[in-house]
């Protein structure tokens, strides 16, 4: 199955539900693709495929921060078939250690993230892997979470993105790719 091919199969598996959680709005419910074992697969084809360089070697990367939760699995299931490590990026009052935190603002009101002190060591290059990308506060929350671990963000992924809400705009320092998307909310 080629790369269009792989992309449409899980435009076609994905939940679309209107007027949730409001009105107007088109809920992406990935959970379709997740207990889906072809389209686990191919997300995770496609997602290791943004990771290539032109000459077919992989880019250098230390480790995959998954941003909670459902980046969390895209994340593991890279590690897992590419090798390296895990950094969880959690919502608030997750993580039992030392931890850094930043506040970041939402369309309608904030919110924060943290990380463990010792995930992220200086220089570590890391690509940020999440589900969905929105508008892309949460995404930039995270990349300058590792950065102020001073962490190297070498590549932002996504499964899916709504390119309507602008989310690119906010992370346009970063490389950044996303496998399927979707106009509309």
């Amino acid at each position: 199955m080629n790369h269009i091919e792989a992309a449409n199969y899980l435009k076609k598996v994905t939940r679309s539900i209107n007027d949730f959680p409001k009105k107007g709005i088109i809920f992406r419910d990935l959970t379709t693709i997740f207990q889906d074992r072809k389209a686990m697969k191919l997300t995770l084809d496609l997602l290791s495929d943004c990771l290539m360089e032109k000459n077919e070697e992989v880019i250098s990367y230390d480790k995959f921060a998954g941003i909670e939760a459902r980046g969390f699995l895209l994340a593991g299931g890279l590690s897992g078939k590419m090798g390296g490590g895990i950094v969880m990026i959690r919502k608030p009052g997750k993580l039992p250690f030392k931890k850094k935190r930043i506040e970041y603002k939402l369309e309608y009101g904030e919110d924060a993230l943290e990380v463990h002190e010792d995930a992220i060591k200086p220089g570590e290059r890391i690509i940020v892997v999440d589900d969905l990308l929105a508008t892309g506060g949460t995404a930039e929350a995270g990349c300058k979470l590792i950065e102020e671990l001073g962490g190297v963000v070498i590549k932002v992924l996504f499964l899916v993105e709504l390119p309507d809400l602008n989310g690119r705009k906010k992370l346009q320092k970063y490389d950044l790719e996303s496998v399927i998307s979707f106009k509309g909310g």
